[in-house]
């Protein structure tokens, strides 16, 4: 399976830190505690009390409960029990009228969803994840656990596996543009990156960052078709795999068939129209086209509404995006010592981000387009928090930090540095504190 001794390498110490991340998860409790409530954010002080989270079902299973928190419940809830799953709180509103409507799915309104008012705040999130722990719950079901504990088990499966493959797509990247220790250099920060832990979370993370970059290297490589497949795939994980269509769409340009489009009436009736170059271009553009048709279908319509009303989160939202994230470069500097550390790492991921982006246009046009956008589209979605784990889905994040890491001195300052600032972060998420 894997024949470059490399790629060994990398699987090595993938299987090592998946073994001492779950270790870790249970190691920290026993020794280690957070007396709560975490003031980081306005709004984090009423929602990390002792009991806070007692009502929420899928955030209380004993099984693998340390590495469940905040999102984790809709996921689960999703994968347990689909988007209308009871558990997961609710938002006044509906979408379209208040019966289910004829038709074929996802232009339906479901039928579950008029039973209770108001729309589950599971819309908010994806289908493709959850889907996956469904997949791989299927066999673990042979263990005998309940059905939130076998979703939880799946979930950090899928996690874990996604974040392999985006080692390996990561260690090709930099192999090519670097050497070879570049490419291991950047597989390894890939995992001890800040936000690192997320990836062995029931969160996206993992599984986006596979697909996504992933798909990118099956691009690089002339695959442009399952490059689209696997694009299609992170679209319907997170909304930011939609960017993944500009690279799809510059390679398709870049080859100019799209010239012989270019074709008079006449041409036309003699020739017929050129349905191979027209389905090139439809699958390079089919992430755009996935997003589409998940957007104008109850999914999408119920998703923009719970993002907007609850999370408040839009697309380029520079006036929210310019108050919230000034009043969160101030809080490093005012007396709440838990916002001021918060936003740090925040201002920390956000300034790696476009840095490495902005220099990697030249080196990796392909790769610095689509992260570039993943952080700038985050970043002015409005609310001033989760930056620094946005940032993983951008590959030349970690091209940028493995060609520092040529010099020795800052490998080892910024592995001790970054795995500090991890095991804190990670700390706050496993007691249910605001971790980003």
């Amino acid at each position: 399976m894997f024949r470059n001794p490399n790629h060994r390498t990398i699987f090595g110490i993938w299987l090592g830190w998946a073994l001492i991340m779950l270790a870790y998860h249970v190691f920290l409790p026993a020794r280690y505690t957070i007396q709560p409530p975490d003031r980081a954010l306005e709004w984090t002080a009423t929602e990390t009390t002792p009991g806070s989270q007692d009502g929420k079902i899928y955030l209380n299973e004993p099984f693998l409960n340390r590495h469940v928190s905040w999102d984790s419940e809709y996921y689960l809830a999703i994968a347990v029990g689909g988007y209308e799953a009871p558990g997961p709180a609710r938002i006044r509103g509906q979408v379209g009228d208040d019966t289910p409507s004829t038709g074929f799915w996802p232009f339906v309104i479901p039928a579950q969803s008029t039973e209770i008012p108001g729309i589950s705040l599971s819309y908010a999130f994806f289908p493709f994840y959850p889907m996956m722990m469904r997949l791989f719950a299927i066999p673990l079901s042979l263990f005998g656990l309940n059905a939130i504990a076998t979703a939880s088990l799946a979930g950090v499966i899928v996690s874990l596996l996604g974040t392999l493959a985006a080692m390996i797509a990561l260690y090709e990247f930099a192999s090519v543009e670097m050497d070879e220790a570049s490419g291991v250099r950047a597989a390894f920060y890939l995992l001890i990156f800040p936000s690192g832990f997320f990836l062995a979370e029931i969160y996206t993370e993992g599984l986006f960052v596979g697909l996504a970059f992933s798909s990118l290297l099956l691009l690089r490589r002339g695959h442009r078709g399952w490059a689209a497949v696997v694009a299609v795939m992170a679209t319907f994980t997170r909304a930011a795999g939609v960017v993944i269509a500009i690279p799809l769409i510059i390679s398709w340009v870049r080859e100019a068939e799209w010239l012989e489009l270019d074709m008079e009436w006449s041409q036309i009736y003699y020739r017929g129209i050129p349905w191979r170059i027209v389905a090139n271009g439809l699958v390079a553009a089919s992430p755009i086209l996935a997003f589409f048709l998940w957007r104008i279908s109850y999914y999408g319509l119920a998703f923009s509404l719970v993002e907007a009303e609850f999370f408040g989160r839009g697309l380029l939202s520079f006036g929210v995006t310019f108050i919230t994230w000034s009043d969160g470069f101030r809080a490093m500097f005012e007396n709440n010592p838990q916002a001021a550390a918060y936003y740090f790492v925040e201002w920390l991921g956000i300034v790696i981000g476009f840095t490495a982006c902005i220099a990697g246009f030249k080196k990796h046009p392909d790769l610095a387009i689509f992260g570039f956008l993943v952080v700038f589209l985050s970043f002015t979605s409005g609310p001033a928090q989760g930056m620094y784990r946005y940032v993983l889905a951008a590959p030349p994040v970690f091209l940028f930090l493995s060609r520092l890491g040529k010099n020795p001195i800052f490998d080892r300052v910024w592995t001790i540095a970054s795995m500090l600032i991890m095991s804190i972060m990670c700390a706050m998420y496993m007691f249910n504190m605001w971790s980003g």
